[in-house]
């Protein structure tokens, strides 16, 4: 072996100047189940759910997972997620089971986080706690006008949400008449023609010690791919999930 071989084979198992004595830590993905697989024939969840992974597995924060059945909720496999995304409706079927809805009620109480999505505020009608969970809710006279463009107006600037986005254009369904008495955080807001009022369209509030964010607009998975209704999404659900810079 000559000397400049020996230095090789000497040197190769040495840490040489500068050069780090671990590997980066990795960073840890922020894990998401999505809640879907039935709604009114209106609603295409199956068109909607793929757009809203990619929304967020785009911006190399999370990890999402998507169920096509809910009594997933049954399952101690919550327990391995930082947040759900409701993208459901129990059009013609019964409703989750009591075990579902109260692993669902522990899982946000106990300081995770949950998104419901546009018309999973006409979920589960049978259970009165979805109404404080979720903040406001779909009942028999809450509706919309026919779809159109409007004015979506910021609210609260200042919040992670919704910082540096700006009042913006929507050409989607404005949902009104939503009811509910939970003390909800108003994100955003249009009027109404149909309601004749100013309705909610985003908001946040506190569960327990969970985060839970309610975004309606989306109706169709091209109304999805707006550049606010995206920003918002991701944003939203980095906070459910605690991820927000403290």
């Amino acid at each position: 072996m000559n000397l400049f071989a020996s230095a090789l084979w000497l040197t190769a198992g040495l840490l040489l100047p500068g050069q780090p004595t671990t590997k980066p830590a990795e960073t840890k993905l922020t894990r998401v189940l999505v809640i879907t697989g039935c709604d009114v024939p209106a609603h295409k969840w199956r068109e909607t759910t793929p757009v809203l992974r990619e929304h967020l597995e785009q911006t190399k924060k999370f990890e999402v997972v998507v169920s096509e059945e809910p009594l997933v909720l049954e399952s101690s496999a919550l327990d391995g997620y930082d947040a759900i995304l409701i993208n459901y409706y129990n059009w013609q079927r019964p409703s989750i089971t009591d075990k579902a809805k109260e692993n669902l009620l522990k899982f946000v109480k106990g300081g995770k986080g949950l998104v419901c999505f546009h018309f999973s505020v006409r979920a589960f009608g049978d259970w009165p706690e979805y109404r404080n969970l979720v903040g406001r809710i779909w009942t028999d006279g809450s509706g919309h006008g026919p779809r159109g463009p409007f004015k979506v107006k910021i609210t609260d600037p200042d919040h992670f949400i919704t910082e540096g986005t700006k009042d913006f254009d929507a050409d989607d369904e404005l949902y009104a008449k939503l009811v509910g008495d939970a003390p909800i955080n108003v994100l955003m807001e249009a009027y109404s023609d149909w309601s004749k009022r100013t309705e909610p369209l985003a908001w946040t509030l506190d569960f327990g010690k969970g985060r839970v964010f309610g975004i309606m607009l989306g109706h169709t998975a091209n109304d999805c791919r707006n550049p606010d209704f995206v920003r918002l999404l991701q944003r939203g659900t980095e906070w459910v999930a605690r991820k927000d810079p403290k």
